[in-house]
């Protein structure tokens, strides 16, 4: 009961003052972040660069304390201003914690503004650690089974009288729908920018070991998953988080962190995979369509998505894989195809645009690109990019038919490769090999200095595609859709497991408010807030995910020895 009353508290405060605040971020400022996120974006991809916007914040105060107090003076006038305010307080500190730079205990100073040694922030080494500890604890299974994990996805081993709601197919277009997006786009065009070519080939090495992560993550959201009398699924992080830690004798804290698991999911919903998306989206879909530059349009917009997303996610999961198997199969190659037009358009360039890659790697200018554009913006990021170690994309694998939880963890194992190993290195090479990376031209240089990702990337395939800026707006929209019926159903399940399921239709209604809103206000810290809450949920999620990768482990080598003696049935040889 105790339990339940602090929920409430809780989430009441979250609702109430994120219901009439929430409002993305400025287009330049999401893409920094790219983060991404979506930064594009947020997201998908770049999520915003919390970290370095209060590094920027306290050097201002420093050096010119006067202008950032007047700022926060004239939004004291209105409610939405004085909680943006003390929202910005509190991402200041979340952001000193969770981006904290660990080189400090080994020296690190600042000096002139610059990391005499480097700048590695915490929540990089958390998700970096724990990806490295999975990937050995599973005996590389990101390389043993990815053969299998493709014929499972095809549907060979679909038994249809196997407990769930959706095929394996499904559920892996439902994940990444809310991991593919915007961030593709803008995210990697930072880190380029950030670091040369030589970034690409660090993406690249943090896309293959999350590969294990959402393996261990994902199996043990089937593991753990409850299956009610009406077919319907509930599972996810917040289920083998309290279940299971609870069988390891360590109940309380399974349940706190279960609870903290799915409070952090429900307001990064709302945030990042909702608001965030919509305003990222309307940002640049402005820059093909005047009419939406004005402000006064901008509802137009916000009313015609909460429209589409509505439509679908109140039909539950079912509904939003039966669009997002369709949409995210569309999207991916409409944008790959694009590409690939680009590199076979300047194939003599592709092996010097590898080489560059390769060899730039390990450079010093490399390095800081790599790590810090995308494995420090990129990890910091990838919560919101590939999310693995992230722990929302068990809640959908929960949902697919198996009797074999680690099969489905093993279908799961594509999601960082489609996401970051295929897409985002798409995105890296036609950077490269146009050089948009480093093109003096005013337009590159103005997008690369205001960290406008999404902007650059499509400056430099319509450089090589007349009109590509209509097909961009297009895909970033479909992107950004996608993005947000999945992360529904990520906010719905946690809110059903701390309030239940008869309360669903609640959040429902309350998520589609934020995607109105989306397009109307903005309160920036706010945004931001909610972006920092799907990074934070890696923080509980890792921590019970290693105590229990040895069962994970365990089952592992059960079922592998079944598959390599021949033991599972075969239902169909495609799908």
């Amino acid at each position: 009961m105790r339990t339940v009353v602090t929920s409430r508290i809780l989430l009441s405060t979250i609702l109430a003052a994120t219901l009439l605040l929430n409002s993305p971020p400025v287009f330049a400022q999401e893409s920094a972040e790219t983060q991404e996120s979506k930064e594009l974006v947020t997201s998908d991809d770049v999520a915003p660069e919390i970290s370095e916007s209060a590094d920027t914040e306290t050097a201002n105060t420093e050096t010119a304390p006067a202008p950032p107090a007047e700022e926060p003076k004239e939004q004291d006038d209105s409610f939405q201003g004085k909680v943006n305010v003390v929202f910005g307080e509190v991402n200041e500190f979340l952001a000193y914690y969770m981006f904290y730079n660990v080189l400090d205990f080994f020296g690190n100073e600042k000096v002139d503004g610059k990391d005499t040694i480097g700048n590695l922030q915490l929540a990089v080494i958390w998700l970096v650690l724990g990806s490295m500890f999975f990937t050995i604890r599973m005996g590389f299974i990101n390389v043993r089974a990815f053969k299998h994990s493709i014929l499972v996805t095809a549907g060979r081993y679909d038994n249809p009288d196997d407990a769930g709601e959706v095929s394996h197919f499904q559920a892996l277009t439902s994940a990444l729908s809310a991991t593919i997006g915007l961030g593709n786009i803008a995210g990697v065009a930072i880190a380029v920018s950030l670091g040369g070519p030589g970034a690409t080939f660090w993406m690249i090495v943090a896309g293959f070991i999350g590969m294990t992560s959402k393996f261990v993550e994902c199996t043990l959201g089937q593991k753990y998953r409850e299956v009610r009398p009406d077919g319907r699924v509930m599972g996810g992080a917040m289920f083998y988080l309290s279940r299971g830690l609870k069988k390891k004798g360590l109940g309380p804290v399974g349940a706190v962190l279960g609870f903290v698991f799915a409070v952090l999911c429900i307001g990064g919903s709302f945030g990042g995979g909702c608001s965030f998306q919509v305003n990222q989206s309307l940002n640049a879909v402005a820059e093909s369509i005047e009419f939406l530059k004005d402000d006064g349009n901008r509802w137009i917009y916000g009313a015609v998505m909460t429209a589409a997303v509505g439509v679908v996610i109140i039909g539950g999961i079912r509904s939003i894989a039966r669009v997002a198997e369709k949409i995210v199969p569309t999207m991916c190659g409409v944008y790959v195809l694009s590409a690939l037009a680009i590199l076979l358009m300047n194939a003599a360039l592709i092996p010097e645009a590898i080489s560059s890659i390769l060899t730039g790697a390990f450079s010093d200018e490399a390095l800081y690109g790599g790590f810090i554009g995308v494995l420090v913006t990129g990890f910091k990021r990838a919560a919101f990019s590939n999310e693995a170690g992230v722990g929302s994309a068990a809640i959908a694998h929960a949902a697919a038919k198996t009797e074999h939880p680690v099969r489905e963890g093993i279908v799961a194992l594509l999601g960082p490769f489609i996401d970051t190993v295929v897409i985002c290195t798409m995105t890296a090479l036609v950077i490269v090999i146009t050089g948009a990376y480093n093109n003096p031209d005013p337009l590159f240089e103005a997008a690369r200095n205001s960290n406008q990702g999404a902007t650059l990337t499509s400056l430099a395939m319509d450089s090589q595609i007349a009109g590509f800026r209509y097909v961009l707006a297009i895909a970033v929209t479909l992107f950004a859709y996608s993005t947000m019926i999945s992360w529904s159903y990520y906010g719905e399940r946690c809110w059903a497991y701390i309030f239940g399921d008869r309360s669903s239709m609640v959040y429902r209604i309350i998520f589609l408010c934020f995607v109105f809103l989306g397009s109307i206000v903005s309160a920036t810290n706010v945004l931001e807030f909610g972006d920092l809450m799907i990074l934070g949920m890696a923080f509980p999620n890792v921590i019970g995910v290693v105590f229990l990768s040895g069962e994970v482990a365990a089952d592992l080598k059960v079922y592998w020895q079944k598959y390599k003696a021949g033991e599972f049935i075969e239902y169909g040889k495609s799908k």
